[in-house]
């Protein structure tokens, strides 16, 4: 009797933990996007149709960078279970929209954010660059897999002008001296 006790309790605790873990995820997500729409592509009669979702970023190192990501969303059963794979099909467009200051210094290639694309192996990235010599943010959105990658991208550029007659605070990134305007 007491065996089946510590048992239950146990099961209750990892279960507890485990939706605790899925439900900070789901914030973490959440609190960065702003899901803009969709648009349906294909009904499914059971389960919701596969669509492509508009969302927006803001770039969590550059202030006054927004990035907007349209991308495939599979529906039906798999979708609806969270089982399904997306495709690959992923645009991105950058924008200035306020003024560009660089909060921390970043890496080229090094991801502004990246998303699940399955249940287990497939993500989808957007990583940025540094551009010095056009003064330029460069944004690619990207898919890998453990094994087969895809090699199908898009990619973006923003040229760090200044916002009205505020300047772009550039002063972390390598080589914006160089870049800036004498």
């Amino acid at each position: 009797m007491t065996q089946g006790w510590k048992v239950k309790w146990g099961l209750g605790f990892v279960a507890a933990i485990v939706v605790l873990g899925l439900l900070l995820h789901w914030h973490n997500v959440s609190e960065r996007r702003n899901i803009l729409g969709s648009v349906n592509t294909e009904f499914k009669l059971i389960g919701p149709d596969h669509k492509i979702i508009i969302e927006s970023y803001d770039d969590p190192k550059i202030d006054g960078i927004t990035v907007f990501i349209s991308k495939s969303q599979t529906g039906g059963i798999k979708g609806a279970l969270g089982l399904a794979e997306d495709t690959s099909d992923a645009s991105v467009a950058v924008r200035q929209t306020g003024p560009i200051r660089v909060k921390e210094k970043f890496d080229n290639g090094e991801d502004a954010f990246t998303e699940k694309r399955s249940v287990l192996f497939k993500r989808l990235h957007v990583s940025r660059f540094w551009d010095a010599p056009h003064k330029s943010f460069v944004y690619v959105v990207w898919t890998d897999r453990i094994i087969h990658g895809s090699p199908q991208s898009s990619i973006s550029a923003v040229v760090a002008e200044p916002w009205g007659t505020q300047a772009p605070d550039l002063s972390l990134m390598e080589g914006a001296r160089a870049a800036l305007p004498q």
